[in-house]
């Protein structure tokens, strides 16, 4: 077609010649004056610059506006963080998942079968879907965040398995850190409820930090009520909710707009997908685990805040990319960003949500972002991609309202203590510089006038940014204080 055209063009004035002296001796009807002077419009089209402008930014415009609607429409997307003391069945429970919603099938469940088997732990097999190495397997022990995602009618859900064995808490706080909703594991077998409750146990430490790390919604799923030890026994589940909401209420969590209970087995699947049958549990009429989680409300995202994505991985893939959960803002391909503390700018070249190309992404989304500009090597897990307009601050101290939840024997908590802090994905050491005042705790107001404090990372203050604002104490081990940013001195945040 191209060649066509190309020669009609290159003969056209041969005819045009021949065509003007047939004019001036023949007259042409009407009609006909009309055909040629439509043939001659047709060969000398007319290039108006100015209108192929508009139309190509007419349909920029338009494909825009048909990504935002596609954006509105799709399911909204929350992250559930699987918490709970060691053995409590969180494993089972997101492979469980996995299979009813169809992530997973019939034959790659026989191979897990038939895997846990030869291992002799028949139980497990579930648990294979999440527990992906060789270590976690031959233990049965989750060490890293697992990370899986199903959904349902409403929502996008991305499973997050945190490690409930007290070694591998740093990991844990890394999965509540992006987590929106909590799902709290709690086994009912006769003595495990209890090892994990008890002083501790991980089931206490892992509420008082996924309320830190703002989990501000907790299902409680009470598990293995199918245990010959309990056989649905509503007398034992009643038991572990009567233990439980004091320590919930304390622990920061209203018990009756904010946490639900739910009796369920992982391993069966039973109250999972569906409602349970009443000739199995005949006293509870409650909905069914997936219900819940379509049902539960989180609060309100802010679009149009600056973009905050604190980075949690790295890897070179054509290019560098990073891996985060978007806290604020929204991000598009081509923005220009910049990497905190180390002030580098960037571009962004590509944007992948869950394993799918995308061209924006707003809040709550966890993504992988290829950029340029800056190698791999010069990121760490803790750096925040942000905005080059309102930059997140970097600071070398702060100051903070803490909580002290338990020290370490013989220990005094003064100016010089050192800990490890972790909030958002950053991991540090720190120290207390200042003891400032001691707050009241039923007036929340300062007591008497007492003397506190703490490399540069990326925090908010609490009361402008939640997600970046909480922060954890660590040491020897254990967790010692949980606390909110109040101020921020020594801050940078230009570009």
């Amino acid at each position: 077609m191209l060649i066509l055209i190309i020669l009609i063009l290159d003969i056209y004035p041969c005819f045009t010649d021949l065509k003007d002296e047939v004019r001036e001796s023949t007259p042409i009807p009407d009609a006909q004056q009309a055909s040629e002077d439509h043939e001659q419009k047709m060969l000398h089209p007319v290039h108006n610059p100015a209108k192929a402008r508009e139309k190509a930014a007419q349909g920029k415009a338009a494909k825009e506006e048909a990504e935002e609607v596609a954006e509105a429409n799709k399911k909204r997307h929350l992250n559930v963080v699987f918490i709970g003391h060691v053995d409590a069945g969180k494993s089972t429970i997101g492979g469980q998942i996995l299979f009813l919603s169809g992530q997973v099938d019939d034959r790659q469940i026989q191979k897990y079968e038939k895997e846990a088997k030869e291992k002799s732990r028949e139980s497990w097999y579930m648990a294979y879907i999440m527990d992906t190495n060789e270590e976690e397997r031959a233990k049965g022990k989750t060490v890293e965040v697992g990370r899986a995602h199903f959904e349902t009618e409403t929502t996008r859900f991305t499973i997050l398995d945190a490690p409930g064995h007290k070694s591998y808490v740093p990991n844990m706080i890394s999965g509540a850190s992006q987590a929106d909703i909590g799902v709290l594991v709690i086994s009912a077998r006769k003595g495990e409820f209890e090892t994990g409750y008890e002083r501790g146990g991980q089931t206490r430490e892992h509420v008082q930090l996924a309320k830190t790390l703002g989990v501000s919604k907790l299902v409680v799923a009470v598990n293995k009520m199918d245990d010959p030890t309990v056989n649905w026994s509503k007398k034992r589940y009643d038991e572990i909710e009567q233990n439980m909401v004091p320590f919930l209420k304390t622990s920061g969590y209203n018990t009756k707009k904010d946490v639900i209970f739910l009796p369920i087995s992982g391993l069966m699947g039973v109250n999972i997908d569906k409602n349970m049958d009443r000739d199995v549990c005949p006293w509870f009429s409650g909905p069914s685990f997936f219900e819940v989680l379509n049902a539960i409300e989180v609060p309100p995202r802010d679009p149009n805040g600056p973009f905050r994505m604190p980075i949690i991985d790295k890897f070179k893939d054509m290019g560098t990319v990073v891996m985060g959960k978007v806290e604020s803002g929204s991000i598009r391909e081509g923005d220009s960003l910049i990497v905190m503390p180390n002030k580098e700018h960037v571009k962004v070249v590509a944007i992948y949500c869950d394993e799918d190309k995308v061209k924006r992404a707003g809040q709550g989304e966890n993504l992988r972002v290829r950029i340029t500009g800056i190698e791999d090597e010069d990121i760490l897990a803790g750096f925040v991609l942000s905005s080059t307009v309102k930059p997140v601050p970097a600071v070398t101290e702060f100051v903070a309202q803490l909580q002290i939840i338990e020290l370490p024997d013989n220990a005094i908590f003064t100016a010089g203590y050192k800990a490890i802090l972790h909030i958002h994905a950053v991991v540090e050491e720190c120290e207390i510089i200042e003891l400032i005042s001691q707050i009241d705790m039923k007036t929340r107001k300062p007591m008497k006038k007492k003397k506190l404090c703490i490399n540069s990372i990326c925090v908010e203050k609490f009361s402008d940014f939640l997600q970046l604002g909480r922060f954890t104490l660590r040491t020897e081990g254990k967790t010692i204080a949980v606390g909110k940013v109040t101020a921020l001195s020594g801050a940078s945040s230009s570009a």
